[in-house]
């Protein structure tokens, strides 16, 4: 009996927390914590590519990060600069999973029967400055709506 109570305590909570409140308040959460993410997957996009452990690897990393995007995109709701920025972020996702599809894996020159994945540093520092680009770009978005809501 006690742990019903709990748990009916625990929905009650639950569902007092997630209605109402200003809406407002709500949005700027959402597009907080959207932009939150976007700056995990872009910190990991940047991470996989800077040191892939394999081009398999790195591209079925990349379909995840692309996927988590493509759920953000649907929580955005409908504010259209947050959406807009989210479409840029999946483009420059979508450019680095374009990169990645010419990588080969060739035997290292330390080691010949490792491995290594070689990259073109100048074409690695733009693709990861694209990313990191469009990931301040949806943060501003945020930035922007709350002021915009504020006025």
């Amino acid at each position: 009996m006690p742990a019903a109570l709990v748990f009916a305590g625990a929905l009650a909570l639950t569902g007092c927390a997630s209605g109402g409140g200003d809406s407002a308040a709500t949005g700027e959460e959402s597009c907080s914590s959207i932009a939150a993410q976007v700056r995990d997957i872009s910190n990991g996009v940047q991470n996989n590519l800077a040191a892939p452990a394999s081009v398999e690897g790195l591209q079925e990393y990349l379909g995840e990060a692309s996927e988590r995007t493509d759920a953000l995109i649907e929580e955005a709701g409908d504010s259209d600069e947050l959406i807009d920025s989210l479409g840029g972020f999946q483009t420059a996702l979508n450019e680095v999973s374009t990169y990645a599809d010419g990588l080969a894996e060739v035997p290292s020159e330390e080691d010949p029967s490792a491995m290594t994945i070689e990259q073109d540093p100048d074409e690695l520092a733009s693709q990861q400055a694209a990313v990191q680009e469009a990931s301040g770009a949806v943060s501003a978005s945020c930035d922007t709506g709350s002021e915009t809501e504020s006025e």
